[in-house]
């Protein structure tokens, strides 16, 4: 029986036509027409996972800026509760018990008496503004407890703006706390820049800005007891690049490693070549296994004299070296480079994190900080 082309049919049959044209068979049998409907298929399969992608984490962010904001709320409605009498606040405790039984019982999970006394410190410890939006809080609740952990006010606020600024995970905010990461930079500033590091977070303006003393390398996972070879240093550094990376800190991008310079008859090795997007240059880095000595420093100036001269663009800023090593001697560094100096830094490194207790003990001589924890 003959069947007539509907206009029915005929769309049937338009749309079988375009799913053979998909299938990778067809396409391969068709080399003339079809690559640039297979490449605009791709294309399309790409930008509809990107819409996904933001989708998704619009969502996730959402529901989290809602749930601390819900929360916070919450904090709020116990603690006026608590403060509206005196007779109420010395049975707090008491309140708390009973308010985790009831909204249990009401709402299921989620309301344990230690739950609601963190949400309750949520509400004391950041009381952004008395009717916040959803805008108030960007940070998921697990990085608020953790935050709720920092008992000095201007370094816990420093590591929320950090955490917003630079997506931390809560895994990484809990490793840069560790490794004490505002103490560090704080040690590399006077009293009026920590009190900016405070307000500000880290602010990358000059040169000086991006140092932390001393840089922390616990993840490479060497042991200060045994013995390892520059070579194991970079070789460890390239393959933990993107701890690394973080540790370094903000706008730093990898270039290369072992960069040859030739003078025409000798060869001379960079050990690690960045660029920092921030202040538009490059950032050359050696690393020293041992006690800094003055060659090393005069060896980094010619290497940045050599990119200056050789590599650099001329709307590019200055060349900055860093000598990396595992014991600094200020001396050496003050009597070799100019008292102008802004290009190049000795920074001392460790493999293990550092003591929270003797860094403050530090700061204090700078800033007059009260002991924090």
């Amino acid at each position: 029986m003959r069947i007539s082309h509907s206009p029915d049919n005929n769309a049937l049959r338009k749309t079988a036509d375009v799913a053979n044209l998909l299938n990778v068979n067809v396409m391969k049998n068709n080399k003339k027409i079809l690559p640039s409907i297979k490449n605009n298929y791709k294309t399309l399969i790409s930008e509809i996972g990107d819409i996904l992608k933001r989708g998704r984490k619009l969502a996730y962010q959402t529901v989290n800026a809602v749930l601390t904001t819900t929360y916070w709320q919450i904090g709020r409605q116990i603690v006026e509760f608590e403060q509206g009498g005196k007779e109420r606040a010395e049975y707090g405790e008491i309140i708390i018990k009973q308010l985790s039984v009831d909204l249990t019982d009401k709402f299921g999970k989620g309301f344990s008496q230690r739950n609601l006394q963190q949400i309750k410190k949520f509400y004391i410890t950041f009381p952004k503004a008395q009717t916040p939006s959803a805008q108030s809080f960007v940070l998921s609740w697990s990085h608020y407890v953790r935050l709720m952990s920092i008992e000095n006010p201007k370094e816990r606020n420093f590591y929320e703006i950090e955490s917003e600024k630079n997506n931390w995970s809560v895994r990484e905010l809990c490793r840069q706390f560790d490794s004490s990461l505002y103490e560090r930079l704080a040690l590399s500033r006077d009293k009026k820049g920590i009190e900016k590091l405070a307000k500000q977070g880290q602010i990358i303006e000059n040169p000086k800005d991006l140092f932390k003393e001393p840089y922390v390398l616990e993840f490479l996972g060497l042991k200060e007891d045994h013995k390892y070879s520059e070579n194991d240093l970079e070789s460890a550094l390239i393959d933990n690049l993107e701890r690394f990376l973080l540790e370094l800190g903000k706008g730093f991008a990898f270039v290369s490693r072992q960069k040859r310079i030739t003078s025409g008859v000798k060869h001379f090795y960079i050990d690690l070549v960045f660029y920092n997007r921030l202040l538009k240059c490059f950032v050359l880095i050696d690393l020293k296994i041992g006690e800094l000595k003055h060659q090393d420093i005069g060896q980094m100036q010619m290497y940045v004299n050599y990119f200056d001269r050789k590599v650099k663009e001329k709307d590019e800023n200055k060349t900055i070296g860093i000598v990396l090593c595992k014991e600094n001697d200020h001396f050496v560094v003050e009597y070799t480079l100019p008292e102008d100096n802004n290009q190049i830094f000795t920074k001392q490194y460790q493999l293990y994190l550092p003591k929270k207790e003797e860094l403050i003990e530090q700061i204090k001589k700078i800033s007059g900080f009260k002991k924090c924890k």
